[in-house]
């Protein structure tokens, strides 16, 4: 296969909706390779046509043309039912507004991948609370989302991408509603995560705070890469000092 080692590449990649009968080209001859480990995030402004992007990366969107490969799988040739099998076994998703369920614990919240996947109720919570273990909140998994912070439940998002053991996380603004300390704390785990479980991490972010914690900046405008910036990430851990504000 011509692709190599990459995880993700895109040729030539396009996408067009129909406003009635007006094309309205959302993005355009998009080439992307991002190898597997990377830390990287995708900005630009509001209609920039990054979640464009972000919904064809994540399997949830093809193509109107060009090529997409995840491992050098051609995702743009899978009928719905391959890229669901797909995305649910390669991709975890963390989204701004934590998609908790509200009348269930945290432990039941990040099983639920497991029980779409049919997977059963043993085999289920043990994941669950590993996951939990991964972001410290292992005493936290009886508490309803109602019952934790805003920072909480969103490492309890992240737990849930997790439990599939993913190779590919993709979030999309997942610091947009937390405080700049708690935003700091979630973009720790990820970069803890990134380092000690080498699982790629795709941020979708309008926020040039969040891009400079990590080591790749993808610009994206009117459906066109316009940059692509690689420089290391600035240590969090020096933004996490209790002598900080």
């Amino acid at each position: 296969m011509v692709m190599g080692l990459a995880l993700i590449s895109m040729e030539n990649l396009a996408k067009v909706y129909l406003a009635g009968t007006v094309e309205v080209p959302a993005l355009i001859d998009v080439n992307l390779v991002i190898e597997s480990g990377e830390f990287l995030s995708i900005m630009g402004p509001s209609g920039s046509g990054k979640s464009t992007l972000m919904n064809i990366l994540g399997c949830l969107d093809v193509p109107t043309s060009g090529s997409y490969f995840i491992d050098g799988q051609d995702v743009s040739q899978l009928a719905m039912d391959q890229r669901a099998d797909l995305r649910n076994r390669k991709i975890g998703f963390v989204f701004q507004g934590f998609n908790l369920l509200p009348r269930i614990d945290a432990v039941h919240n990040v099983e639920l991948p497991l029980i779409y996947g049919r997977v059963k109720t043993a085999q289920r919570r043990t994941s669950a609370m590993e996951a939990l273990e991964l972001v410290g909140l292992t005493d936290r998994a009886h508490h309803l989302p109602s019952q934790l912070s805003g920072g909480q439940q969103q490492r309890v998002a992240i737990a849930r991408a997790l439990v599939n053991n993913p190779d590919i996380i993709l979030a999309d603004e997942p610091t947009g509603n937390l405080d700049t300390r708690t935003s700091n704390e979630i973009m720790s785990v990820f970069d803890t995560l990134n380092r000690q479980r080498k699982i790629t991490f795709i941020l979708v972010t309008h926020d040039p705070e969040v891009g400079a914690l990590t080591d790749r900046r993808i610009l994206i405008r009117d459906g066109r890469i316009e940059g692509d910036d690689r420089k290391p990430r600035t240590c969090i851990d020096t933004l996490l000092r209790p002598d900080r504000n």
